[in-house]
């Protein structure tokens, strides 16, 4: 019993090590191979400035819209060449009536409220441009967000571009600012590695734009859609860039519940996309693509979360051996939980302790995972998901 313990402590160990910090790790040493064989991205060509849409899919936004528009109308771009869509479908609210107020701006508004991927599917047929950007209605761009992201295009390979998605942090943020924050800076440098190295996998639909031409009508109860539609471009043998200095900014979720609201969502959208996306599985066939999508997701999503249960629980039947080691790191194991549930306690008085929220957004994000999997078997996910609240 002791081997077959140790054996399931050592293989979840690296599992979780390799799916949070090796795996990055690995990456940047493989980009520094390939810089050292002379493989470098050319050179961005200032002339490239084709026609652009700008596309949002606003549910209930008059709070943020007005902001919103006058911040995409500041964007720094050819003048004639950037075209601006707002959709509307179901907003209740003065969203439509606020929309109609700026003439540079086209309004789509239907009163029913079919999910933001119907009011996308509607919209894109009436796109005429050979580049679509899309943004979320409470996000607000850099200015000079568009062209860095339209110079990528020139490479005819690129299909997709994803910008940076950045959470505004302040010393009195909570945990959730601090937690969140953290976790995004981490991605934002894997998406950049991974974009270097071969295709960055999955955008996040803050800040992301497509060939126009690939776009494809996925399907309507689609959860996570910027990362499906970013995938299944890159599945058709596209690579999808990463562009840092094209960057969208939003606050951090009001409370740590309302940021685990938000990760059980996209954990139910995260089991259907691995599910909908199996054949990207196959490294016979998409080779290098697999490597990252499994690397940097598919363990994330499916292996970590269930190692981090069978560790501990392994940890404790080596440690009733009386082996001083595993005795030691169950202690090690205890602290980080201990640590999580006290800036769990913190976070309820708001009292603020970074050090603490971090182990907390890590057990939050990883918690999520097992509830997201159970909304997706149980098929209790709705396509139309109330939004989780954003601080101010």
């Amino acid at each position: 019993m002791e081997s077959t313990f140790t054996l399931i402590f050592w293989i979840c160990l690296a599992i979780i090590f390799y799916a949070y910090i090796s795996y990055g790790i690995l990456l940047y040493g493989l980009i520094k191979v390939k810089r050292l064989l002379g493989f470098k991205q050319k050179a961005f060509d200032p002339e490239f400035l084709p026609e652009v849409t700008l596309l949002v899919a606003a549910y209930n936004e008059e709070d943020f819209i007005a902001e919103k528009i006058e911040n995409s109308l500041a964007l720094d771009y050819p003048e004639g060449k950037l075209k601006f869509l707002f959709v509307t479908d179901g907003s209740d609210d003065k969203t439509p009536d606020i929309v109609s107020t700026f003439p540079q701006v086209r309004l789509m508004h239907s009163p029913e409220r079919a999910g933001k991927i119907a009011a996308v599917h509607r919209a894109m047929p009436t796109v005429d441009t050979p580049i679509t950007i899309y943004t979320d209605a409470n996000t607000f761009l850099n200015p000079e967000a568009v062209k860095m992201i339209i110079r990528h295009y020139a490479d005819e390979r690129v299909g997709a571009v994803s910008g940076e998605k950045r959470i505004r942090s302040r010393d009195r943020d909570a945990a959730q600012g601090a937690g969140e924050g953290i976790y995004w800076k981490y991605e934002s440098t894997l998406k950049r590695w991974d974009s270097e190295l071969y295709s960055v996998v999955g955008a996040a639909g803050e800040l992301f734009s497509i060939r126009t031409e690939l776009h494809e009508e996925i399907p309507q109860d689609t959860v996570i859609e910027d990362f499906y539609t970013t995938m299944r471009i890159a599945q058709k043998g596209y690579r999808v860039r990463y562009e840092p200095e094209a960057y969208a900014t939003e606050a951090p979720s009001a409370s740590v519940k309302e940021e685990l609201k938000r990760k059980v969502r996209i954990a139910a959208g995260a089991m259907q996309a691995m599910w909908r996306l199996r054949p990207l599985l196959n490294p016979l066939r998409y080779g290098m693509l697999t490597f990252q999508y499994i690397s940097h997701r598919v363990l994330r999503w499916t292996l970590a979360p269930i190692g981090l249960l069978l560790l501990f629980l392994s940890n404790v039947a080596l440690a009733a051996m009386g082996s001083a080691f595993f005795q030691f790191v169950l202690v090690l194991q205890i602290g980080f939980y201990i640590a999580a549930l006290m800036g769990w306690l913190l976070e309820r008085r708001q009292l603020k302790v970074k050090a603490l929220f971090v182990p907390y957004y890590f057990c939050v994000m990883n918690f999520a995972m097992y509830a997201g999997f159970l909304r997706y078997v149980r098929g209790s996910q709705s396509v139309l998901w109330e939004r989780a609240k954003r601080g101010s």
